[in-house]
């Protein structure tokens, strides 16, 4: 039940009507009339800008349009009044019943309960993480994560037919690197003294895939040539460290429905398929690029290159795929990867990189518009960085890396929900400050904390019912007399409780998971505002002693809030607790 779109197609309706009686024209485009809440909740309880949008293409004052309007709607049973506001706003109070039906929907429908078939029919593959499989994941690497996992949540909340996919980067110069650390790994697990050359990677982490490479081929690559052992070690330690990977993502409750390796493309025809593509649509060909505005690199020089035509689909500068000795660039295969994506019959395609990425938006979206005609949208969101805090002080190092904190670092410190959480309290692309202290915090300054309080806190009182006597299951609880319900701050919180389908559909259309974290605190501050405000009105208590009609009222609108939390906290990925320890 989206209240919110009800009360739309109600305005809808009275404008339709009011084109039928000539007091609006017939050509007008309705499509951007809205409701949502007003600004000032003290103004009603929601508000349309229909006579604001409609005056200038209807030749008419808003303020004409908003009084007929007003006329229509205050003729409807659901509105309690409709009151012209400024220029032309229309502010609607609604019938009390509405409310109570919103939470009797809540009961009913649990989890699904604000679920939309916004995206119904469309098939989205969101992909995440794709770190190289160089090493253990880092704090940074655990955003990417989080907010990935939670997007792609959210967009089948919302409808969609979701993909989680990981690229595994085992296709260029750094798989080597990590093969050859780990030889020496290998070697020092033979009882060898070795020395990390610059550009290896020295990390602890290593040494159990040098011990375990030990086991499984004994001596037979000790003080070998490289020719003889690169490829072999270069696929185990890659399996190795995806193993390492894939630990990590279930530790912080992420799980993958495809991993795609990058080596896949070579040596298959794939990336050379979809550059022909390209090519056959004349955006391939041979060209010198303009020297790089601003400071000219020392080692700039111009000769020609095999180019993608992107500036044709949005880009700035053409971009090379082809290096000078004939190898494919580092873009190709990225092509190439995105053509199987559009092969593969999505409708949406999400990237989800890091902050360092931001140069790399304009190319990927122009090569996806040009693979699929301009058919299949990508979308590249880009996570900002994580500034780590402890006792006050910037944290930097690892345990197990040496030299960056890891995703494991921050699990095993505060866990997977606070992580998680804390993770989406600000939107992607803005920076964020993660302080191991302040998010375990039992305050209303820490989010997590204050959700799953509220959660808990109903769940106290669910228990103590039961102890009561009182049926408080949600089938009895919808069945309830909610007619009792006319305080204004319980009708508050079910005011709270309805914007939720909408909430929904705002965030997933934006693409912006931290919506549902922030609106869950909004929940939270409600649910505990009521529950204080019965220290000193005994009234508005959820145990009304002696009268189990009323209890079961209360009960229910506490419950409908904490069927939301639940199902918000399922959308981040966060468990919630039925009591605080």
């Amino acid at each position: 039940m989206n209240l919110f779109d009800d009360i739309r197609g109600l305005v809808l309706d009275a404008l339709r009507g009011m084109q039928a009686e000539g007091a609006l024209p017939d050509a007008l485009d309705l499509g951007n009339v809205a409701v949502e809440p007003p600004r000032d909740p003290a103004h009603g309880d929601m508000a349309t800008n229909a006579a604001m949008v409609l005056a200038k293409p209807a030749g008419m004052k808003p303020r004409d349009i908003a009084t007929v309007l007003a006329g229509h709607l205050a003729s409807d049973a659901r509105i309690d009044s409709a009151e012209v506001a400024g220029p032309g706003f229309l502010n609607l109070r609604l019938a009390p019943a509405l409310w109570h039906e919103v939470l009797r929907a809540a009961l009913r429908q649990g989890k699904d309960f604000g679920r939309s078939e916004m995206g119904k029919g469309l098939r989205v593959n969101v992909e995440y993480v794709s770190a190289n499989p160089t090493g253990p994941l880092h704090v940074g690497h655990t955003r990417g994560a989080v907010f990935g996992d939670a997007l792609a949540s959210l967009l089948d909340f919302a409808g969609h037919d979701v993909t989680r996919e990981y690229y595994i980067n085992d296709g260029g110069a750094q798989v080597d690197v990590l093969a050859r650390s780990v030889y020496l790994r290998y070697l020092e697990a033979h009882g060898q003294e070795v020395a990390f050359a610059d550009g290896t990677y020295p990390g602890d982490y290593l040494k159990p895939v040098g011990e375990a490479l030990m086991r499984e081929v004994g001596t037979a690559y000790v003080d070998q040539p490289e020719a003889v052992w690169l490829a072999e070690v270069r696929d185990f330690a890659t399996d190795a460290m995806m193993a390492l990977i894939r630990d990590d993502l279930a530790a912080l409750g992420v799980e993958m429905d495809h991993f795609f390796s990058e080596k896949s493309l070579y040596g298959t025809g794939l990336i050379e398929a979809a550059i022909e593509d390209l090519r056959g649509k004349g955006l391939i060909y041979r060209g010198v690029l303009e020297p790089p505005k601003g400071k000219m690199p020392e080692d700039w020089e111009p000769r020609e290159q095999t180019l993608f035509k992107s500036t044709e689909h949005g880009d700035d500068v053409d971009r090379p795929i082809m290096k000078s000795d004939g190898g494919w660039t580092y873009f190709a295969p990225d092509i190439a990867y995105h053509y199987d994506k559009i092969s593969r019959g999505y409708d949406i395609l999400i990237d989800v990189f890091g902050a360092d990425h931001g140069g790399y938006v304009k190319r990927m979206k122009a090569a996806v518009s040009a693979l699929s005609d301009g058919r299949v949208p990508v979308e590249i969101k880009l996570c900002q960085l994580v500034r780590l805090y402890k006792n006050g002080e910037p944290f930097k190092m690892s345990k197990r890396a040496g030299t960056f904190v890891t995703l494991r670092d921050v699990v095993d410190e505060v866990g997977a929900d606070v992580t998680r959480f804390v993770m989406l309290t600000r939107k992607n692309d803005a920076a964020l400050d993660f302080d191991f202290d302040k998010v375990l915090e039992q305050s209303r300054d820490n989010p997590v904390f204050y959700v799953q309080y509220a959660n808990a806190r109903v769940n106290s009182v669910l228990r103590k019912a039961g102890a009561a006597g009182i049926e408080a299951g949600d089938a009895a609880l919808s069945g309830a007399d909610l007619s009792v319900l006319t305080h204004e701050a319980e009708l508050s919180l079910a005011r709270k409780i309805a914007e939720w389908p909408r909430q929904v559909e705002i965030a997933a259309r934006a693409g912006e998971p931290h919506r549902v974290a922030f609106y869950l605190y909004d929940l939270a501050s409600e649910l505990h505002g009521l529950w204080n405000r019965g220290h000193d009105d005994p009234s508005l208590r959820f145990l009304q002693e002696g009268d189990p009609a009323t209890s079961a009222a209360k009960i229910a609108l506490v419950r409908a809030a904490t069927v939301v939390i639940c199902a918000g906290l399922g959308i981040l990925g966060v468990i919630p607790v039925d009591e605080m320890r």
